[in-house]
């Protein structure tokens, strides 16, 4: 008989913002969290902070910036400026990672100043606002994590949104307080070849998203191997947060076990 139960060697963590959507912001919260996980949010302006100051939460991430862009000047100041005010944000709510894009999103995931290009000088000056964001994060003992997203399905036109981009310029940075918001869901969508591409990323990652493809669901409900996914983040010593941000294919309590027992191991 054996008695071995699962346990994960990651701290898992769920995002307010896709599951248990019927309930309010501040219920959701304190749900994700009595069933053991930390919650993730996104843009700190849409909530009560000082409610979920007092919820009782673990908060893993947050969106790390209001409006502003990586790679021109009037932008990257814009970026900073905000940047400065979500660290603040995160302070009050013990929040160690901010995330962050090549560009800010609207409402529907799209840019706000689309590009379908990226010059030799945008690279140059999206490396220098990440070292100055860098800056701003060991100023204040937190971590800017950079995400990869996907142009062919949720955002396109968003630049420096490819998985080899973001680890070309986290890589030259390498600075603590400067790391990868790993997702797997878009790294499917717009690369592929995840696992050698996390094994590259390993070093850098600064927290890891999840859901599967197609339709941007919990674990095992689409075409990623995710227990593999899981192993090779094992293997490479990766024992940060992995973060659910995926919608429930059906019940929501349902899809989290899921997700538990896709990151969890018999031992």
């Amino acid at each position: 008989m054996n008695n071995l139960t699962p346990s994960s060697p990651f701290t898992l963590a769920v995002c307010a913002e896709m599951i248990f959507c019927d309930l309010p912001v501040l219920e959701r919260v304190k749900r994700i969290s009595e069933l053991g996980f930390q919650v993730e949010i996104w843009d700190w302006t849409k909530h009560d902070i000082d409610a979920l100051a007092n919820s009782g939460a673990t908060f893993s991430s947050m969106t790390g910036y209001v409006t502003g862009t990586l790679a021109d000047a009037h932008g990257a100041d814009e970026l900073i400026r905000t940047a400065a005010e979500s660290v603040e944000v995160a302070k009050r709510l013990g929040i160690p990672r901010l995330n962050l894009h090549g560009t800010g999103l609207d409402g529907n995931g799209l840019p706000v100043q689309p590009c379908q290009q990226m010059t030799g000088a945008m690279w140059l000056k999206a490396r220098e606002t990440l070292n100055r964001l860098a800056d701003l994060g060991e100023q204040h003992g937190v971590t800017f994590v950079l995400e990869n997203l996907n142009t062919e399905v949720d955002h396109p036109g968003v630049p420096f949104a490819r998985l080899e981009d973001v680890l070309a310029l986290v890589e030259s940075i390498d600075r603590p307080s400067l790391r990868i918001m790993l997702d797997v869901y878009h790294a499917q969508i717009g690369e592929g070849n995840l696992i050698e591409l996390i094994r590259r990323c390993g070093p850098y990652i600064g927290e890891v998203q999840v859901a599967d493809v197609p339709g941007r669901c919990e674990p095992g409900t689409g075409e990623i191997n995710y227990p593999a996914i899981a192993q090779v983040l094992n293997d490479i010593g990766y024992r940060g947060t992995v973060g659910l941000e995926g919608w429930a294919s059906g019940d929501d309590g349902l899809a989290l076990d899921r997700f538990r027992a896709a990151f969890s191991f018999h031992r």
